[in-house]
């Protein structure tokens, strides 16, 4: 076996891995197939180009974002770095001027003397050497037919249909009522928001009139069947969604005994039931939107959005299915998963994948154990969210308290996202130290 870390791709996540190996003494390969070939999203030869906003969203330590920002700046991350020296005013979210962001970050790691930059594209995964594989949402028709050899065919998804996600403590309990289908009231595992008529067909009305996102130059207008954006169903005629995602039958709505109109069902996101998702809302609807429209759902009134839906080209791995914990694929232990390829959300998201996925390639050349961030903090939380998420239902999602294992202690909303915070950053630098040690 190669005595050099191979890290495929030089977008946030490799370079990110390059870093982190190149840290712990181990000489890196990164191989980039920029200025040779770009994607249809990518116009820059630099590395860590951003493609999309120039904010990597909240600096605030009580939110989840903001916490696994601290949590990459403690472990040494060259992209947080870069941010901080690149950053504009942004108010209270972390914004940076992007051409001198990616300039940052490809001056650092081309002046490391442990990191070489290979300008090629990379069509095969190799597999007699430990190599991360980090190439992003749009990866090339090569790196995805090797992976398809690795994970099979059914274990990789192209494109991203999500609904949104709500916080459980937001709804409104006085309005939905929990049942399943031609079930009893309150054994169900659905939540159902109940609509009269009226609601329904105002309902209707401005979520035909919401703004959307328009598409990308890359992006097909033409959507699976199966995963329609739910503004498109309605186009269909007024009673489309009644009879699809909103079909109210077999329902019972426990106030008035009788079926509603129409329904938006929720259905739990993870076993804790600190979140739910909205059952069929996949939207191009912008975020301000969906929003609005949503929270005129009884019972979603004062609904807190943990994720919002989105409709968009997008590669990644069923990781429940194929990832292990410290991110190699399951059989193929000296393969390494980082980015969004790995199923993560974000620019920051994906940098955490890759700052795990670097060191323990690193490890692995080194031939010392993996290691395996606790779930608590916010880097594990969102690898348990790959790893153990339902494998059916999975689905590429940003960090979010919902991923956390509950507090010990019920606390007000303004306490809870500090005290998250609290316990994630003490368990965090035990990690470490546990890591330095090992």
């Amino acid at each position: 076996m190669n005595d050099k870390l191979i890290i495929i791709g030089g977008g946030l996540a490799g370079c990110e891995a390059a870093w982190q190996a190149a840290r712990l003494g181990v000489p890196v390969c990164l191989f980039e197939m920029k200025p040779k070939r770009f994607s249809p999203a990518h116009k820059s030869p630099g590395l860590a180009e951003l493609v999309c906003s120039n904010s990597l969203r909240s600096d605030q330590i009580g939110s989840a974002i903001g916490l696994l920002k601290e949590e990459l700046r403690r472990a040494g991350s060259i992209i947080m770095t870069a941010a901080e020296a690149t950053r504009v005013p942004a108010g209270k979210a972390h914004a940076v001027d992007r051409k001198l962001f990616s300039e940052f970050v490809t001056k650092k790691v081309e002046e490391h003397p442990l990191i070489e930059i290979v300008r090629q594209e990379v069509c095969q995964i190799p597999r007699d050497q430990v190599v991360v594989v980090a190439t992003g949402p749009l990866s090339s028709e090569g790196i995805i037919s090797s992976l398809k050899e690795f994970v099979g065919e059914d274990f990789l998804s192209f494109y991203d249909a999500i609904a949104p996600i709500v916080d459980a403590e937001s709804i409104d309990m006085g309005v939905a009522f929990r049942q399943s289908r031609y079930g009893p009231v309150g054994e169900g595992d659905y939540l159902n928001c109940p609509m009269d008529k009226d609601q329904y067909e105002a309902f209707v009305k401005e979520l035909l009139q919401g703004e959307k996102v328009p598409l990308k130059d890359f992006e097909s207008p033409r959507y699976f069947e199966g995963c329609l954006p739910i503004e498109v169903m309605a186009e269909r005629g007024i009673e489309t969604l009644r009879f699809g995602p909103m079909k109210p039958v077999g329902l019972t709505d426990p106030r008035s005994g009788k079926q509603p109109w129409a329904v938006v069902q929720l259905r739990a996101e993870n076993k804790q039931e600190t979140m739910f998702n909205m059952v069929g809302f996949q939207t191009k609807l912008k975020w301000g939107e969906q929003k609005r429209i949503f929270r005129m759902i009884p019972g979603l009134e004062r609904a807190e959005f943990i994720r919002l839906g989105s409709i968009h080209r997008n590669t990644f791995v069923c990781g429940p299915k194929v990832l292990r914990p410290e991110l190699c694929l399951i059989g193929h232990e000296s393969c390494f998963l980082a980015g969004q390829i790995s199923g993560v959300e974000g620019y920051v998201e994906s940098t955490a994948m890759g700052l795990v996925a670097g060191i323990n390639g690193a490890r692995r050349l080194l031939g010392r154990p993996p290691v395996i961030p606790p779930a608590t903090t916010a880097v594990g939380a969102l690898i348990n969210h790959l790893t153990k998420a339902d494998a059916e239902t999975f689905q590429p999602m940003n960090v979010n308290f919902g991923l956390f294992p509950r507090l010990e202690k019920r606390l007000p909303k303004k306490k809870r996202g500090l005290a998250y915070a609290k316990r994630a950053l003490d368990d965090w630098s035990a990690f470490l130290k546990t890591m330095d040690e090992a």
